[in-house]
């Protein structure tokens, strides 16, 4: 028995939601490994999150062109369309944290065969810190659930606070001993780039609350 068009729209929106969430599982990913090869100085890992950061933006661009598509053939409005343009927010800010990923893969390329300043300890913590925030907004997409949201964009503090620590840090090494202020200053531009991973996770905690409510929180 055919589906009603309600039906039809239903599994639609399901399908691009899914389709959110590989894109999020993509940048997960490429995240992790990019801090990963920047710890163990594996270049040909961080080579692979520069070239893979390709298929992150194609399935931006495809989660786009469904999600314009989807508008022009159904015109929704009310909470179908704030669903879609949900969909449209939080696949840009996966695409940008996907730049920030490749954006370390780079960084761990110009350090090249240089050993490290020091043991990564605080970086990998705000990798896991910004992950973590990401899983727990597109599950609070999944689930529709506010508090998931709401408290995403309480932990973004914490990831400031300990990107606070390891700028004061790295200054310090640098005041202390110029000959590290290159590789002090690499380091610096990856936990620049995790701190804004973790804006990106707190925007899309904000769909999230947007998506549920209909309202903009402040």
């Amino acid at each position: 028995m055919a589906r009603s068009p309600r039906a039809e729209f239903d599994a639609e929106l399901t399908g691009l939601q899914n389709e959110v969430l590989v894109l999020g599982s993509m940048v997960e990913k490429a995240i992790a490994k990019s801090i990963e090869a920047l710890r163990t100085r594996n270049l040909d890992d961080s080579r692979e999150v520069v070239a893979e950061d390709d298929l992150i933006d194609d399935k931006r661009h495809e989660i786009e062109d469904k999600c314009i598509a989807l508008i022009a053939r159904q015109q929704p409005m009310a909470t179908d369309l704030r669903q879609i343009v949900a969909f449209l927010h939080i696949a840009v800010d996966l695409e940008r944290m996907g730049d920030y990923a490749e954006g370390i893969g780079k960084i761990g390329l110009l350090m090249g065969e240089q050993p490290p300043l020091k043991p990564l300890i605080d970086i990998p913590r705000m990798c896991e810190m910004a992950n973590d925030m990401l899983r727990r907004s597109l599950d609070g997409l999944v689930k529709r659930d506010v508090v998931i949201a709401n408290q995403v964009l309480k932990d973004d503090d914490e990831v400031d606070a300990l990107y606070d620590q390891v700028y004061r840090e790295l200054v310090l090494l640098m005041v202390q001993d110029p000959k590290t202020i290159e590789r002090a200053t690499f380091l610096l531009w990856a936990a620049h780039d995790l701190e804004r991973v973790a804006d990106r996770a707190e925007n899309i905690a904000e769909q999230v609350i947007y998506l549920v409510s209909g309202r903009e929180p402040r």
